[in-house]
């Protein structure tokens, strides 16, 4: 860790991410804070934190990366079935600091978090100013399931999803990208492999493909702002 080079807090010049380990995959620098600034020019560059409470921030930049240009969205045969149901309500913006601490909540493989307290304030101010925004998914006006992330530009930088009912995140998932797509963007990060996201189309790209979607994509003007209210899901 000691020779990960160091960020100061609200640093904008990160490390070229060519110099980032391969073992762990991506791991780039250490420190910093987690100021808008420093955040908002993180995301631009394709990088991002994860850490927990033991440790320093970490900041990452892994390859491959997984994407999803949104016009790829796979859509299951069962998934078309169940959208056509409409069992759920989707909604934006809504509650984002509650999705947030959902997201956060201990799973079964994984009994820590990363979603710290201070990750929690952190994103909350730039959903405050209008880059960081959830997906909520109701179930008789209960939150069952949700995700959020990162809106810069053309570019959706997901964060992390929870479903507290079967097929809920993939609902609230089908909802942005389709939704993402009506509004232009060109591309979804969902940064490393899950076969969750696999499923639904997302595939894996070096690096510097995924930085050259963020050069073409990127300084394109942001759709800041909370997004409409319903979201709605298209039974294709």
């Amino acid at each position: 860790m000691s020779m990960l080079p160091w960020m100061p807090p609200g640093g904008t010049e990160f490390p070229p991410t060519s110099a980032a380990l391969d073992e762990p995959n991506g791991l780039l620098a250490a420190g910093g804070d987690l100021s808008p600034t420093q955040l908002l020019a993180a995301y631009r560059r394709g990088i991002f934190p994860w850490f927990d409470d033991s440790q320093p921030i970490l900041w990452w930049s892994p390859s491959p990366r997984l994407v999803l240009p949104p016009e790829q969205l796979h859509v299951s045969r069962s998934m078309k079935k169940l959208l056509r149901r409409n069992p759920f309500e989707v909604t934006a913006d809504q509650c984002f600091s509650d999705v947030m601490e959902a997201c956060s909540e201990p799973r079964p493989d994984q009994p820590g978090t990363w979603i710290t307290d201070e990750m929690l304030d952190a994103y909350a101010r730039l959903h405050d100013l209008g880059y960081a925004h959830s997906v909520e998914v109701w179930e008789n006006q209960t939150l069952v399931g949700g995700l959020y992330g990162i809106a810069l530009g053309r570019v959706f930088f997901g964060e992390s999803m929870f479903s507290r009912r079967s097929n809920a995140s993939k609902v609230g998932f089908i909802a942005l990208v389709q939704n993402l797509e009506q509004q232009g963007y060109q591309l979804i990060d969902c940064q490393v492999h899950t076969d969750h996201l696999f499923s639904l189309g997302a595939r894996e790209i070096p690096r510097t493909q995924f930085e050259q979607y963020l050069l073409d994509c990127i300084d394109e003007s942001s759709l800041r702002g909370n997004w409409p209210s319903e979201l709605e899901t298209v039974a294709i």
